[in-house]
């Protein structure tokens, strides 16, 4: 039997939030770097099973042969919920990262009887009203999405609708109905909307998620649910029944290496007040021609955690998917040379990438640093890779201070008792 669930990240670090989310939560979960053989069925007992994509990323035709890639897999678990999991800002576009474009497609195959957009995850400070998607900013004020500091100003998919259905209808996924926060009181007013068509629920504040999880419970049946970490808060308010992973090895060794691969703001400022690491910034060159990996492995090899970093000001002149592949070939060469037990990636698109060039297998939960920042277990059948501490976080997640932490949380896992 397969899993309850199955959630598709379109990329790798907002998996990982959904992992964190359905496994703290007390639900048994596993993010699968390579997907179980679809031939095998339903290969473990789990309420969900991850899988990590960098669809965001993708033109429209990639994505859909990406997808065709991995339905085999989806399908022998045959969920009851297939939730495609999209970043709580719902950054995309007709052409690059087209949310619409997927889920039409996760439809045509999955056969849902429900079709629900999730819109708001107040946890998140992400905040859906009448079908208008509200974000706080790093100014700490909440901002319409269209009018966000930095959403608004994305370089590859700029938020320039704040209404979600027209959004995602310029992408294909047209006809949603709104469920607004005046109808969340009225059930039978939901149930009616759900059994008719796509929908699109608001939410902003916790107490909106029972209701949504209410509705979804009563409606039952095949369920397709766009939306961020948010779909995972409101299915988790229903117990799990899956059998939790094995105890998670020991780190296979005590060092540390972090990349930032995101040039966000704050992830700028978290490098800015990284304090115990031996900073290494990365040009153009370097990335491309792979010199930096030998003195990295050295200050590695000396006990020096490393925080490997691009330059937010630099032209590097890649497209996302180039650049994302050039960290990942560094960070390879980089471990091929010496072994890291604790590994930091900020960024999606360089984390998807890098975790697939390393060949791990598995993620499992370990602990959260934070909103949006989570530890996991690396599973992989090299014994210098099994066990690896992952921390994974999107660009505009985490406190300043979070590299820090990430390694001192090493350096304390690896002190004498």
């Amino acid at each position: 039997m397969g899993a309850r669930v199955v959630f598709l990240g379109d990329d790798f670090t907002g998996a990982s939030d959904s992992l964190s989310t359905y496994a703290r939560n007390g639900w048994a979960a596993r993010l699968r770097i390579a997907p179980p053989d679809s031939a095998d069925g339903g290969t473990e007992a789990l309420d969900a099973l991850g899988i990590p994509t960098d669809l965001r990323s993708l033109d429209v035709a990639q994505a859909l042969a990406e997808v065709d890639r991995l339905w085999p897999a989806i399908r022998a678990e045959n969920p009851q919920i297939l939730h495609f999991k999209v970043c709580s800002t719902f950054d995309s576009g007709p052409g690059i990262g087209s949310i619409g474009a997927v889920a039409r497609d996760l439809s045509a195959r999955f056969s849902p009887d429900v079709i629900a957009v999730l819109g708001g995850q107040p946890s998140l400070g992400r905040y859906c009203a009448f079908g208008t998607l509200f974000a706080r900013g790093p100014d700490g004020a909440v901002h319409r999405i269209d009018r966000h500091p930095v959403m608004a100003r994305h370089p590859v998919t700029p938020m320039t609708e704040a209404d979600l259905a027209r959004h995602l209808a310029a992408q294909g996924l047209d006809g949603l109905c709104k469920i607004t926060l005046a109808m969340l009181d009225d059930p039978a007013a939901m149930r009616a909307a759900l059994g008719a068509g796509p929908v699109l629920f608001d939410a902003t504040e916790a107490g909106h998620q029972d209701r949504i999880a209410e509705a979804l419970a009563s409606a039952g049946g095949r369920q397709l649910l766009i939306g961020a970490s948010s779909v995972a808060e409101v299915l988790t308010r229903q117990a799990g029944t899956g059998t939790s992973p094995a105890a998670l090895p020991a780190p296979p060794s005590d060092r540390v290496l972090i990349f930032a691969g995101s040039r966000s703001p704050n992830t700028r400022a978290q490098v800015r007040e990284a304090r115990s690491l031996r900073a290494v910034p990365v040009d153009r060159t370097a990335l491309l021609s792979g010199r930096t990996a030998g003195a990295v492995r050295a200050m590695i090899a000396e006990g020096a955690p490393v925080l490997l970093h691009l330059n937010p000001e630099e032209d590097y002149r890649l497209g996302p998917g180039d650049m994302a592949d050039a960290s990942a070939d560094l960070i390879a060469a980089i471990l091929d040379g010496v072994a890291v037990g604790h590994l930091g990636l900020a960024g999606g698109d360089t984390s998807s990438r890098i975790c697939h060039r390393l060949g791990f297998e598995a993620l499992d939960f370990e602990t959260d640093l934070g909103a949006g920042v989570c530890i996991c277990t690396a599973t992989h059948a090299r014994r210098d890779r099994n066990g690896m501490r992952i921390m994974l976080k999107g660009g505009q997640m985490g406190s300043a201070d979070l590299f820090d932490r990430f390694a001192a949380r090493a350096a304390s896992l690896s002190a004498p008792a």
